[in-house]
């Protein structure tokens, strides 16, 4: 008797995805075991090959994707819990509502593969990376997306994440999907050469950093990042505003002589019409320092009278001083929701204090804005959320930019895991697009990483600190900056199609042969 045959057994399939899925939060940050990835996607693949109905692929996939996103994103509950202002039982519920949505993307490329496989050989499996894709990329758009926790982040650290810079995040998708189809036709075939498949695959991420176009310039830029370690019940109180001030000038003050001072997300709680007078004594005091800060603040704009999520710079910069409204600043544009916006706000905002966030009604800056100007150097800067978006973020780097910048507040989320995977997918940006990242947090995870993903300096969360190093500068452009995320999309093109054709040939053959 096949010991797989028990996977036809609807109880067991549908127990083992969902424990599949479950144990892939342990590839990702803080646990950083990605060598997992691939076999827990192999493992989910031996109980949807053996889905008999399109409702038990569908289910097969629907209970996969459960556990991966109710383990993964199980953070989400600490704001909810907190700062929500729900009964426990509607927190849980809410959380159940996001799990299930997320849990659609997952079911909907397991039902298409099913759907496909009658018309496809035994080599099915190689259809899905590019059903795959597509249920991710629908994931990444559908109500402004949420990219977050993509296969390609759980190789971070592992040896085929060095395939970053050539590929991106959605190519290491396509490599770990792959090396599970290896793992699992193994298995399901009894023939060991498929596990060429997965060697392949780590054999690309041995050879890939020989191939790493970027090189240094030999120029460093001395950085210090400021953790103020402001609790959020105090942070937003008007009372405050000038309290917290004062102590991030004050964690600043001795960091004057580095080229750059940069504090979190809306380290400035006052709006900053009203906060021109102390923007203008920063800005003189580190113009008179030599040295530039950059810091978020909330904008509110009179000609719309909106609100906008914004990082500006004072100090050394273009424009001679602070002026408000200057066009040096950055603007956040893709918004967080329920966070940052309130959908269908008129019905939602009553309901519980979870849908009247402080600062829940923010405005949208530009897709693609320039890059911030800081004591000579230039900055492709974004807010939080937003480094989960890779198109984004490529589309403000162009040949000038040295750094990549990006500020946060996770407080939100306390000690939770999802800290951790923010910044995880900070590393693959800078790992992508080849320029070193700045991270500053209100609270954690704060660092810096070189062009390769790997560490400079962090500060230990939960502790106000500065963290501060000579940042090598590189010049040069990775592959997936050229051209982006094409490779892995005609990739997965050329398997369906060769698969496709496989069978095409296979059928054409038995009918000859009848």
């Amino acid at each position: 008797m096949n010991w797989l045959t028990f996977l036809t057994r609807p109880y067991w399939r549908y127990s083992l995805s969902l424990l599949s899925g479950l144990a892939l939060v342990f590839a990702y940050a803080p646990f950083n075991q990605g060598w997992l990835a691939p076999l827990l996607i192999a493992s989910w693949l031996l109980m949807l090959v053996r889905a008999q109905t399109q409702r038990q692929a569908l289910a097969t996939g629907f209970a996969f994707g459960f556990g991966w996103f109710g383990a993964g994103v199980s953070w989400v509950f600490v704001s909810i819990d907190q700062f929500g202002g729900l009964p426990l039982i509607f927190s849980v519920l809410l959380m159940v509502v996001l799990w299930a949505y997320l849990a659609l993307f997952p079911m909907l490329a397991a039902w298409l593969w099913f759907r496909s496989r009658r018309w496809l050989s035994g080599m099915s499996l190689f259809v899905l990376p590019l059903l795959w894709l597509i249920s991710e990329f629908l994931r990444g758009w559908l109500f402004t997306g949420f990219p977050w926790l993509s296969l390609g982040y759980s190789q971070t650290s592992t040896v085929m994440g060095n395939m970053a810079p050539h590929v991106g995040e959605i190519g290491l998708s396509l490599l770990v999907m792959l090396s599970a189809i290896g793992f699992a036709l193994t298995l399901l075939r009894k023939q060991v050469q498929w596990l060429l498949v997965p060697l392949i695959c780590y054999a690309m991420g041995v050879v890939a950093p020989y191939f790493n176009p970027m090189q240094p310039t030999g120029e460093t830029v001395n950085v210090a990042l400021v953790q103020g370690n402001v609790s959020l019940d105090v942070k937003w109180e008007p009372s405050r505003q000038w309290i917290n001030l004062v102590k991030y000038m004050d964690l600043a003050r001795p960091y004057y002589d580095h080229d750059l001072v940069i504090w979190p997300e809306s380290a400035i709680t006052a709006i900053e019409p009203h906060a021109t007078e102390a923007l203008q004594e920063i800005d003189k005091a580190a113009a008179a320092n030599d040295t530039a800060v950059i810091t978020g603040i909330i904008d509110l704009k009179e000609s719309n009278n909106g609100y906008y999520n914004s990082i500006i710079v004072l100090g050394q910069q273009p424009d001679s001083g602070y002026q408000y409204a200057a066009d040096n600043r950055y603007e956040k544009h893709q918004l967080l929701p329920i966070g940052e916006f309130v959908p269908f706000e008129s019905l939602l905002r009553p309901l519980a204090p979870l849908f009247n966030l402080p600062m829940s009604s923010f405005q949208r800056g530009s897709y693609r804005q320039p890059n911030l100007q800081a004591n000579g150097y230039q900055l492709a800067a974004n807010i939080c959320y937003e480094v989960a978006f890779p198109r984004q973020i490529a589309a403000s780097v162009d040949e000038q930019t040295q750094l990549l910048l990006t500020i946060s507040n996770d407080s939100w989320f306390g000690d939770s895991h999802g800290p951790h995977q923010h910044m995880e997918i900070a590393r693959m940006r800078a790992m992508e697009l080849g320029r070193p990242m700045l991270r500053s947090t209100n609270n954690g995870v704060t660092g810096m990483v070189d062009e390769r993903g790997r560490w400079i300096t962090h500060i230990p969360q939960f502790e106000a600190n500065v963290a501060s190093a000579h940042v090598s500068l590189v010049e040069g452009k990775t592959w997936f900056r050229r051209t982006g995320e094409w490779p892995a999309w005609i990739s997965a093109m050329l398997l369906a199609f060769a698969t496709l054709r496989k069978s095409g040939r296979n059928a054409a053959e038995n009918y000859k042969s009848r």
